[in-house]
Formats: structure tokens, C-alpha cells, sequence
């Protein structure tokens, strides 16, 4: 049997090889992303605002013959260039793996077995089922099955879901609603309808709030740069200095004082966390996200599969018109998909009597379980009699029977259950009569992980308030908080909503909700956060997909549908509360890795541009010459790309983002950094009687040392002898670039030599104001600034 003009054999799907060849000639299913040579992305770091700025230094370094400050400009030139394009080349490389962890799988027919694939291997002829909750990765024609019903919002701007039956179109990037259907796939990657494909993650140019601020304080910078270049310059023509020379100058310091590695440092230190984070099964889906988990103070969990093991086991059951077990568990079994990986068909199917072989049954027709009428039905036959199934929650099954005289019953038994811990399910059947019997109830345990106690205490250290979700009854919710020590004030979700929406105290207070659907999921977590809460939303199915992307941190767990994956900002591919914790800790060291480089970078910028500016205006001296600055400014670069691998403290609690705090730091740091350069000046002027060009030499070796150290200060918010250590790579970058600038200065490498006594001194004098910027940002954080809750 052929389909289409396609040649595909609907029983066997196409032969591998086949595929092969298909693959080959259509290409693969992923849209034509514009590929940049990377000798020009490398070219392009040659080419704006900055580098225009460099390339004049170098040009009026040329006109004015100071070749010595032409070689390393065009050093500068290069290194700035080499720095920007390895920057983006790692950010680029994360972002890609990120997307490949993150890509879509199909299920698909191929040599008669069903198979998982990756969604961009498809070709046109491939025989694909899809389901409730999934993106469908291609173009396609339905087949066969019941019903469909697509969500093509993004595509089409249709509000409202479309209804699909067999012979209907349904285009790559819509997601399946409700229903179960098969189709054969028509068109790929750029051959799609819409030409398109749901991308699951965002571009790394998201910017978060984070970065939004310390852009803010990066312009800021920048103003005060050029407005104190200008009095420079102004001051310079009053005194009647030659143009060109002061010009020269006033373009090198004006490239070495804005901080213009600011944003790819950032992004950088964000993406290496990232792949920390892939590496720990817990992958973002866009890195301005981190942030909000750095922030998070409370975590919805939903309970199965993230505080339980997610691996049902079957208690006895109970008969209501059943006349025996084995007749109980045969009818769970037929109403159940035997090809799937869900949970509780598994642990039905797997309690089923050996005696039994379902192969004597045949199945004409399934209707899945959907969010619609909540409950699985299959049409049976054996030896030609036909004969009915259904699968549901207890109250669902009653509904359908129409048998109130057994509503008690159900009940009792529900309640008796529950309170031993056990989610109930109702099995019915109905033969020839037209009547629904009601078999009886069977019952599922699904215990605590063996690490959930420990790590909600964990959590509780950490100041992460766990708060736990679940549809099961209320008594099977509070055995089981007992049980992981959530606490015990657990609320019916369903009887909280029905009075109104509760205040935010009630949810406060609240340790877990019962009987929760996933429009409540949506209004818990909107309620905490009109409290200025930063709230996370675990989730896995497509209805879960509002309540995870109105979440600061929306968490598709291990096993979630494709349209919770494109919902969230952290995609789990292991289930387990240990995942969610691990996940935060490793956000809060980024932020706080982050949090250090912008504090350093400012604190640096004021420093140099205000010691600088005040020597040319107030004292009409040149502290240090324009190849001193750009020797700076490459010695700085090698230090700060290694920030991004610092070992940090974890934070006992949620942290955001605090300008104040980085202002107070930076600027007290930056003028403690310029009053120490003043009185080096001045000894090395009055008490040494040294020459102009060898203090400037003096100059240039403090601000070099002491800059350096000054990462070691803003690496934590307590001593500089806090624990962790630095990282290796962050440590032998500095003391590297320091070793190189202390030779220079030694043996007069492009500067005035001073000898090693003096840098052995300068060096020591570094040290010391090392340990008063210590100090002062302690007493800082204890006088002026607070240590509230959101430090």
C-alpha cells in the first residue's frame, strides 16, 4: 500500500536506506541558518567604533613618527580583535550545544519498528505518529486515527485551536492539543509550509535584567570618559600642548578607560556556566534565564517524578463488580498503550497475570488520555465479540458509568487509599448491553525519591522554599510530605480556587497543594509573584506549558512533551529535586562571577581615568604615556576572560542584582585606588627625588600590580582569605600578567627602567593597599550597605 506519490509503504514505513538517500536529496529538516566565514566574523572585530578609535591612534602614532607607539597600538589593534572574536566564538559554541541538547525528536516508522529520532533526520515518505503535547517537526498529511487538535497560533495568528482529521495538512511548529493521529511527512526544513520549525532556543542576544544594569552603568562610563577626555583636551590647548600628541594621548586613554569588553565578558561567564549547567542535566534554553534562577526563592514542584521516584508499584486492588483480580487487571491492561513509556500503563501491564497473553486481544480502536475527557477508552475483540474499556480518575470512571448506587463505595475505598498513600484509578467495561460496569479501583504507589529529604532540607539552607504540586487526592499528599519533610499544611487546590482567589499570605503559608490543575499552576504562581517573589514552575505537559512560561523560571522535568520543553527556561533530562537544587547553586555562582567582574571593571575604570584626569588638569603632569595605557589595557584583557572559571562562593540565599551595592563597592574601591597612586607620586617625587619619566614608570607598575589584586578584592563579599581559592586559570593569568609587566618595568621594555628594588617595593606597597581595599568593602558591608534578604 503506497501513500501519497511518496512511496512509502504504510506497514513498514521506508527502509534505512531509503531514508538515506531521501536525507541526501532533500537535506535535513532544519531551517538554512546564515553561516559567516570566520575569517570574516574575525575581520569584523577590525571594523566599529572602538577599533575606528584604535586605527587613528595608530594613524596619528605613524604621522608623528613614534614608531615605538605604532608597534603596540597595532598590537592592541590585533589583541582587541583576537580577544572579541574568541569571546564570540566561545558564546557561539555554547549557544550551539545548548541547541543541539535541546533539539526535537520524531517517532517514526521505519523498517517495521518504531523507532525515536532526531526531528532533523526526517525526510518526505517517513511515517510519523504524533501526540498530545508535541511540536510536530514537519509537514505532514493525516493518515489515520480518531481526531487532532492543533494549536497553529504562531503560524497562522488563529486564537482559537483547529480541529484535524484524516486527509488534513498539518504545518511544522504547531503543537497537538488533544488527540492522537498518524500522518506521513510531506515537507521539510525550508520545504515546510511556513518554511519554519519551533526553535526551543532563544538567541543569546536575550538580554536579562542583569546585564540591562550594568549596560546602564557601562554608558554611564562611557559619558564620564569622553567628558573628561574633552577637559583634557580643552586644558591641553589652553596650555598650549602640541594638538596632535595630546590628541594621541586622549584616543588611548578613552580606549582603555570604557569598559568595552563589558557585555562579551558577561556573556561569556554566562554561556561557560551554561554548559556547567548541561553537564549537571539541566540545560537553559536562554542564558539571560540564570539570572532569574540565581534569584529564585520559591519552587513549585510538581510531585511525581521530581520528589518521587515516578516508578508505580500496584497494591491490592478492590472489586466493585469485578468478579476477580485477574479480570480487574486485564481490563487496566486493555485500556492501556502498550508502546509508550507511561508510567502507569507500565506498572498495569506489568502486574498483569503471565497466564494472560494480550496478543488473543485486538485492538480497533484507542482513544489516548487527554485533558478533555480525562480518561483512556479502547475498543476490544476477541473471538469475534467486540467489547469495551476505560481507564480514569475514580470520579471520571463514576461519571461514566452512571451508577450512583456505587458513588459511596468509590469513595470509601478513594479515601481508604489515599490515606495509606496510594492514588486510586477506576477501570469500567461495557459489552454487548450498552451499560458501563464499574470493575473496581486499582491502586498505584509511587514512592519518594531516596535523596528528596535531604535535599529539601538543602534547599531550606539555601533559602529556597520548596512548595509542592500535585492532582493526587489531599491524603495522598500529605503522606507523602511526611514522608520527604515538606511540612503538613497542605491545601485542596480545587476547594482554595472555588472560594475566590486566596490572598497571597494563604499561598505563603501554604507547604503543597491537592487536586491542582494546570490552570491553577498558572494562578499560584501568578498570585506569588504580584509579592515580588521570583518564582520557578516545574511542568511536563502541554497544559503545563502558560503556568511554565508565566514563571521567572519555568522547569520542563525529565520525560516533559515538546510544548512544555518550548515553554521553559530550564529543560531537566534527569528527573529529581538534587537536578533543580544543583542547578540553582551553579546559577548563583555565575551571577556572582558576573557580580565581581562588573564590580572590578568599574572600580578600574574610575580609577585610572579619575587619577589620570586629575594629573593633567590639576597638576599638569603626565602620570603615565600612551604606550603605558595601552600596555594596561592588554594585560587587563587576559585576566578578565578568566573570570568566567573562578571558583565562587554559593550564596546562602537568593541574589539579585544590586546597583547599589556594585556603585558603592566600585567607587570606593576606585577612589581607595586612586589616593594610594597620589601618595606613591609623591614619594617617589619628594622622598626619592625621581625623575618625571621614571615615576612614571612607578605609576605605570602600581596601577598594573594593584589593578590585578584589585580582582582578587571583588571576587567575594568577605575576606580576600575566603574560601574557595581562586581558580588556576584565573590565578596564573594574574600573577602572569604582572610577572610581564614587572620585566617591563625592570629591564625597560617600552618604559623607562626603574630596577628591581623599586618593583620589589612597588609591589609590596601594591600589597598593602590591597589589604586596606579589603577592608574598607568589609566595613562597607557592614555600615552602609545591608544585608537584606536579595543581597
Amino acid at each position: 500500500m503506497n501513500s501519497l506519490n511518496l512511496n512509502t509503504d504504510l506497514k513498514t514505513g521506508l527502509a534505512s536506506q531509503e531514508a538515506k538517500k531521501r536525507l541526501t536529496s532533500f537535506g535535513k529538516n532544519v531551517l538554512e541558518e546564515k553561516q559567516t566565514n570566520n575569517l570574516i566574523k574575525f575581520l569584523s572585530f577590525f571594523w566599529g567604533p572602538i577599533p575606528w578609535m584604535i586605527e587613528a591612534a595608530v594613524l596619528l602614532s605613524g604621522i608623528l613618527q613614534r614608531w615605538e607607539d605604532f608597534t603596540i597600538i597595532c598590537l592592541m589593534l590585533g589583541l582587541n580583535a583576537g580577544v572579541g572574536f574568541w569571546q564570540q566564538y566561545k558564546a557561539d559554541n555554547a549557544i550551539t550545544a545548548l541547541k543541539n541538547k535541546l533539539a526535537l525528536t520524531a517517532r517514526v516508522l521505519r523498517d517495521r519498528e518504531w523507532k525515536n529520532i532526531s526531528a532533523s533526520e526526517l525526510v518526505p515518505g517517513d511515517i510519523v505518529l504524533i501526540k498530545l503535547g508535541n511540536i510536530i517537526p514537519a509537514d505532514m498529511k493525516l493518515l489515520s486515527g480518531e481526531y487532532l487538535t492543533v494549536d497553529q497560533s504562531t503560524l497562522t495568528g488563529e486564537s482559537l485551536p483547529v480541529e484535524k482529521i484524516i486527509g488534513d495538512e498539518v504545518y511544522s511548529g504547531s503543537i497537538v492539543r488533544l488527540g492522537e493521529m498518524m500522518g506521513i511527512v510531506t515537507g521539510t526544513g525550508m520545504n515546510t509550509y511556513f518554511g519554519r520549525t519551533a526553535k526551543l532556543v532563544e538567541t543569546a542576544k536575550t538580554t536579562s535584567h542583569f546585564q540591562k544594569a550594568v549596560l546602564k552603568i557601562g554608558n554611564f562610563l562611557i559619558k564620564l570618559t569622553l567628558i573628561l577626555v574633552v577637559i583634557i583636551l580643552i586644558v591641553a590647548q589652553l596650555r598650549h600642548d602640541p594638538f596632535l600628541h595630546t590628541l594621541l594621548f586622549a584616543l588611548i586613554l578613552t580606549i582603555a578607560a570604557i569598559p568595552v569588553a563589558l557585555p562579551a565578558v558577561l556573556t561569556v561567564t554566562m554561556a561557560v556556566g551554561a554548559l556547567n549547567l548541561a553537564r549537571m542535566k539541566a540545560i537553559v534554553s536562554k542564558l539571560s534565564s540564570i539570572e532569574e534562577m540565581a534569584g529564585m526563592d520559591i519552587l513549585c514542584s510538581d510531585k511525581t517524578g521530581t520528589l518521587t521516584k515516578n516508578q508505580l508499584t500496584m497494591g491490592e486492588p478492590v472489586l466493585i463488580e469485578a468478579k476477580s483480580k485477574e479480570e480487574l487487571i486485564l481490563a487496566a491492561a486493555l485500556a492501556s498503550e502498550q508502546n509508550v513509556e507511561d508510567v502507569i500503563d507500565q506498572a498495569i501491564l506489568n502486574a498483569l497475570p503471565p497466564i494472560i497473553n494480550l496478543k488473543n486481544f485486538e485492538t480497533l480502536k484507542f482513544i489516548p488520555f487527554d485533558s478533555k475527557q480525562k480518561r483512556t477508552e479502547a475498543t476490544i475483540k476477541q473471538d469475534n465479540i467486540s467489547f469495551q474499556v476505560a481507564k480514569g480518575a475514580p470520579q471520571v470512571i463514576l461519571e461514566l458509568v452512571q451508577q450512583p448506587e456505587f458513588k459511596k463505595q468509590v469513595e470509601n475505598a478513594v479515601d481508604q487509599l489515599a490515606n495509606e498513600g496510594y492514588r486510586a484509578l477506576g477501570i469500567a467495561r461495557r459489552d454487548n448491553d450498552d451499560k458501563w460496569h464499574y470493575l473496581g479501583l486499582i491502586a498505584l504507589f509511587d514512592p519518594p525519591r531516596d535523596d528528596t529529604l535531604q535535599t529539601i532540607q538543602s534547599a531550606k539552607n539555601m533559602g529556597l522554599e520548596i512548595k509542592m504540586l500535585t492532582g493526587d487526592h489531599g491524603s495522598i499528599a500529605k503522606e507523602i510530605s511526611h514522608k520527604i519533610g515538606l511540612g503538613e499544611n497542605i491545601v485542596s487546590a480545587a476547594e482554595l480556587f472555588n472560594e475566590g482567589e486566596p490572598a497571597i499570605s494563604q499561598l505563603e503559608r501554604v507547604d503543597g497543594f491537592a487536586e491542582v490543575f494546570p490552570e491553577h499552576k498558572f494562578k499560584i504562581v501568578t498570585i506569588l509573584q504580584s509579592d515580588d517573589h521570583i518564582v520557578g514552575m516545574t511542568g511536563d505537559g502541554v497544559n503545563d506549558a502558560p503556568a511554565l512560561k508565566q514563571a521567572d523560571i519555568g522547569i520542563a522535568v525529565g520525560g516533559a512533551v515538546d510544548a512544555a520543553r518550548a515553554a521553559a527556561d530550564l529543560v531537566l533530562t534527569e528527573r529529581g529535586l538534587s537536578v533543580i537544587t544543583r542547578a540553582v547553586e551553579e546559577a548563583r555562582k555565575i551571577f556572582e562571577r558576573m557580580n565581581s567582574y562588573a564590580t572590578f571593571r568599574i572600580a578600574e575604570t574610575i580609577r585610572v581615568l579619575l587619577f589620570i584626569s586629575a594629573s593633567i588638569v590639576v597638576f599638569n603632569f603626565y602620570p603615565v604615556t600612551a604606550v603605558m595605557i595601552v600596555l594596561l589595557a592588554i594585560l587587563n584583557d587576559f585576566p578578565i576572560m578568566m573570570i568566567a572559571y573562578d571558583n565562587v562562593p554559593v550564596a546562602r540565599y537568593p541574589v539579585r542584582w544590586n546597583m547599589h551595592r556594585v556603585l558603592i563597592i566600585s567607587t570606593a574601591l576606585g577612589i581607595t585606588g586612586v589616593i594610594s597612586t597620589f601618595i606613591l607620586f609623591y614619594v617617589a617625587k619628594d622622598y626619592f627625588y625621581l625623575s618625571f619619566s621614571v615615576i612614571q614608570t612607578f605609576i605605570f607598575l602600581k596601577l598594573l600590580v594593584a589593578g590585578h589584586f584589585t580582582i582578587y578584592v571583588t571576587r567575594n563579599t568577605g575576606s580576600i582569605w575566603q574560601r574557595p581559592w581562586p581558580n588556576w586559570r584565573l590565578f596564573c593569568t594574574i600573577e602572569l600578567t604582572q610577572i610581564l609587566g614587572t620585566l617591563a618595568a625592570v629591564y625597560g621594555w617600552f618604559v623607562t627602567p626603574i630596577g628591581w628594588s623599586y618593583a620589589l617595593l612597588i609591589w609590596g606597597y601594591a600589597l598593602v593597599w590591597m589589604f586596606i581595599g579589603s577592608t574598607v568593602k568589609l566595613l562597607l558591608y557592614k555600615t552602609v550597605i545591608t544585608r537584606d534578604h536579595y543581597q
